[in-house]
């Protein structure tokens, strides 16, 4: 893809005495080639390491949560036309916030030069021949999982005839044309079956791709595509090796003291500088003045809970009386990291796959295909895992069944990055009660309403004249 475009803005001349050489010709001698940079196995292995360094769910996070109903506006307001939902193409606060595609094909381009690579790349011996496997696993499932992420802020339909976006497999600067959901899938779903078969069958590295992580990226797509068959098939298996937490490791998962549910994470520490939750509220100067608070939980989430048994309340919230009553006291805490004032403050890592969202998955996939028992099961097991003394619920129909399970979606998954892309899967409204409503008193967007789709990048848009923009925006 081309994220940027060359500007020529004045003639450039360079006169020599003699003669002349174009500037054109004159070759590089500091430029290393992937056919140098990528050269050994080992090399290659830095090659994925990068993109791995490069991947950031937290624009996702972000754009679900304060695009939907999962936040209110708290101390400092900076994102109104997101928000509100008055963005379009050269909206500063999209660009600034929400433009994956520089993210994304970034991270192709990078795998796509590992895969180009890895064949002839040099071999020291036996380990170096299973680790090129590995690689081409790592890559393709990465590329696959770059690409969905794509999909679902620029496209997010089932329907095979509707647009997507151009799906990269070898690396170039060339101009590229959007290509339809269904082929889309077709070389998407073919990346990410090969890479299950080259992957560890083992969560022995959290932060790198395996099996469980393949798993649970093919449970989504076949969730978005409604393949419900496929969902059923992806999520037992997961839920087959990674049962859900205790109560005990539930909390731990947040707090990165536990990884069970979890297939696959990022890394994220304080020399780093990576803070999930300074999306929600600023870092402290001491434990006594605490950071400014950009979001809060809606009343609409915060009332939802069964807050004094349900164990998902203590480990997403924080009711802090430190900030009452001047500044309000509810916070998010999914990702608050350690104390007020300490280096590591915000800083949690970001969990890709968990069990929770497979019980959904599957859940939902049921109640789909008829099985109102199985769905009910589903989601009466994972409710009994997170709310002490729960009593199993019984549903009269499918549609009763599908309203539970989105409610226990938006109590089990807030701050995951699923809920605004969950409402424009189901076709539903965003609702957001008068509580929480932003300055000028946006509550509701309509079920089907163009903005579920982001606009492509004017710079996008610009740089490539193949580039179709989404229904509803101009440039």
């Amino acid at each position: 893809m081309k994220f940027n475009q060359l500007i020529i803005g004045s003639f450039l001349a360079i006169t020599v005495f003699a003669s002349c050489k174009k500037v054109i010709d004159v070759k590089e001698t500091d430029f290393i080639g992937g056919d140098i940079a990528l050269l050994t196995v080992q090399n290659n292995q830095q090659g994925i390491i990068g993109a791995y360094a490069a991947m950031n769910v937290e624009m996702g996070i972000l754009l679900n949560s304060t695009l939907a109903d999962e936040v209110k506006v708290a101390e400092f307001y900076n994102a109104g036309t997101t928000h509100e939902w008055q963005y379009g193409s050269t909206d500063i606060g999209l660009r600034d916030n929400f433009t994956a595609f520089p993210l994304y094909y970034r991270i192709i381009d990078r795998v796509n030069r590992v895969l180009v690579a890895l064949p002839k790349a040099t071999s020291t011996g036996a380990a170096d021949d299973a680790l090129r496997i590995r690689l081409r696993g790592e890559a393709l499932f990465l590329r696959a999982f770059c690409h969905f992420e794509l999909y679902r802020y620029y496209c997010n339909s089932a329907v095979g005839t509707d647009l997507a976006l151009a799906y990269m497999t070898t690396p170039s600067l060339d101009p590229q044309e959007r290509i339809t959901v269904a082929p889309y899938f077709v070389k998407l779903k073919a990346d990410v079956t090969e890479a299950k078969t080259l992957l560890p069958a083992t969560n022995t590295d959290i932060y790198r791709a395996s099996r469980f992580a393949a798993t649970g990226l093919q449970a989504r797509i076949a969730l978005y595509l409604k393949e419900w068959p496929d969902a059923r098939t992806f999520t037992a298996e997961y839920i087959a090796g990674l049962p859900l937490a205790t109560p005990t490791q539930f909390g731990q998962i947040w707090t990165d003291a536990s990884s069970a549910e979890v297939a696959f994470k990022l890394s994220r520490t304080s020399s780093i500088g990576t803070r999930i939750g300074s999306l929600w509220r600023g870092t402290s100067a001491s434990s006594a003045n605490i950071g400014t608070v950009t979001w809060r939980p809606s009343d609409k989430l915060w009332n939802t809970y069964d807050q004094t048994n349900d164990i998902r309340f203590a480990a997403y919230f924080r009711n802090e009386l430190l900030l009452a009553p001047a500044r309000g006291t509810r916070l998010i805490g999914k990702y608050a990291g350690g104390a007020y004032g300490t280096p590591t403050e915000n800083v949690a890592d970001a969990k890709v796959y968990r069990t929770g969202e497979m019980y959904l998955i599957s859940a939902e996939a049921k109640a789909e295909s008829g099985d109102l028992a199985g769905a009910a099961l589903d989601l009466n097991t994972l409710r009994g895992a997170r709310i002490s003394g729960y009593t199993n619920a019984t549903f009269a129909s499918k549609d009763e069944l599908i309203t539970a399970i989105y409610l226990e979606r938006f109590k089990e998954l807030p701050y995951e990055g699923h809920r605004f892309w969950d409402l424009k899967r189901r076709n539903l409204p965003v609702e957001r009660i008068a509580a929480d409503a932003p300055p000028g008193g946006t509550i509701t967007l309509s079920g089907g309403n163009f903005r579920f789709l982001l606009p492509i990048p004017n710079s996008e848009i610009q740089a490539n004249p193949k580039m179709v923009q989404n229904p509803g925006y101009t440039n």
